[in-house]
């Protein structure tokens, strides 16, 4: 009775083992194909959302001008393994200190944030935040809790579409993400930094400036959709003590300069 008591408990382990093992092998994200649905309604969305920005706003196209912007970015992807080919930088003429990331990997950054930047590090590590977004799916994430997926999915089918396609450009343009995403996007954009040998601590210099100031001065979008912007930069200062890293910068000081000037000159 002992042993028969024994082969069925043993029986029952390797069942519930085979079918542990079965299961934990099988791919149901390929079979329900989940992940490509939401991927594509994803990408539709960001281009949607990007070819309408395009008729209203204006673009920065001259060159020299990009791919400056292009020198800052691609060194924190290479050291970070992050596609550098996958984001679609995007710079448009607008006065408030703004960036922010679209769905499909779009990285939208405003002129008056690379006019309010004083140095080439404060740049970088706002647009690694951007960048620690889109790489933890925090945009989607997003968007899922404000408006829903069936209000995502409504958006690519048209009819009512071209509506929400501008409120969700809202809410990604002009709304904080939760504490607990910003804070992520925070420490993953100065990890970004350390290990692409960039002083993070601009980054927080000009978060803490921009909390003193924007109370008073309007167009400070960044900091408006990132509250608690003078708690966030103490806690990546502290975050980053001890840590080494180089103060090589990735440009040079004359071409930053005349990055910012080129810039200036786009508003006369």
């Amino acid at each position: 009775m002992k042993n028969k008591t024994v082969i069925q408990g043993l029986i029952l382990f390797l069942s519930f083992f085979g079918m542990w093992f079965a299961l934990s092998n099988v791919d149901f994200v390929s079979i329900f194909k989940i992940k490509e649905r939401t991927s594509k309604v994803e990408n539709k969305i960001g281009d949607l959302i990007w070819d309408d920005v395009t008729h209203s706003e204006n673009i920065v196209t001259n060159d020299s001008i990009t791919k400056l912007l292009n020198r800052l970015i691609k060194p924190i992807c290479e050291a970070n393994k992050i596609n550098f080919d996958s984001l679609k930088i995007h710079i448009v003429k607008k006065e408030d200190i703004n960036a922010f990331a679209l769905p499909n990997n779009h990285l939208v950054v405003y002129t008056g944030l690379i006019l309010n930047c004083k140095k080439q590090e404060a740049l970088q590590g706002v647009l690694s935040h951007e960048i620690a977004h889109i790489q933890q799916n925090h945009v989607m994430k997003k968007l899922s809790k404000e408006i829903g997926l069936t209000l995502i999915l409504e958006a690519t089918s048209g009819g009512k579409g071209g509506q929400i396609l501008k409120e969700i450009f809202k809410i990604l343009s002009s709304t904080a993400y939760e504490r607990s995403l910003e804070k992520e996007a925070d420490l993953t954009a100065v990890n970004y930094l350390l290990k692409a040998n960039i002083n993070p601590k601009p980054m927080a210099d000009f978060m803490y400036e921009l909390a003193q100031n924007h109370n008073n001065t309007s167009g400070f979008s960044w900091i408006s959709s990132h509250p608690d912007s003078e708690e966030r930069a103490k806690y990546i200062l502290d975050y980053v003590k001890g840590k080494k890293y180089s103060t090589t910068q990735i440009v040079i000081q004359s071409d930053w300069k005349s990055f910012q000037e080129k810039i200036k000159k786009l508003d006369q």
